[in-house]
């Protein structure tokens, strides 16, 4: 099997998307979250309660995100594992946690349409 190459163009924007939903976790900022959000969004953990994009938002709004942030010099990781046509898949790292994101391609840009995480 042949290994694609990602091009950069998408590459950097699915991390854009990543690191909008990351800071904007840890920075409380409902806007970048809900850019990053596609409106059927399943977000679980280990014990796979789902959560919606809307409860994010608000979560995000109200700070939840904030207690959590890791401060001056948090990091956040963010490796893209595949590009094909308009789906995605990137792992997230950071202080806090470890995600699995699942990526549609939308007219509105790339979007987190489900995320498996975990603490680290």
């Amino acid at each position: 099997m042949a290994v694609e190459l990602i091009p950069e163009a998408a590459r950097a924007a699915v991390v854009a998307t990543a690191l909008d939903y990351f800071e904007g976790w840890f920075d409380g900022d409902a806007e970048r979250m809900e850019r990053a959000l596609h409106p059927a969004l399943a977000k679980r953990g280990p014990t796979l309660r789902t959560t919606t994009r809307e409860q994010m938002v608000a979560w995000t709004a109200e700070g939840e995100g904030r207690a959590l942030d890791p401060g001056p010099g948090r990091r956040i990781d963010v490796t893209v594992v595949d590009v094909h046509g308009d789906i995605a898949s990137a792992v997230v790292e950071s202080d806090v946690y470890r995600e699995y994101l699942h990526l549609v391609r939308t007219d509105d840009g790339w979007k987190i349409v489900n995320a498996l995480w975990h603490s680290t």
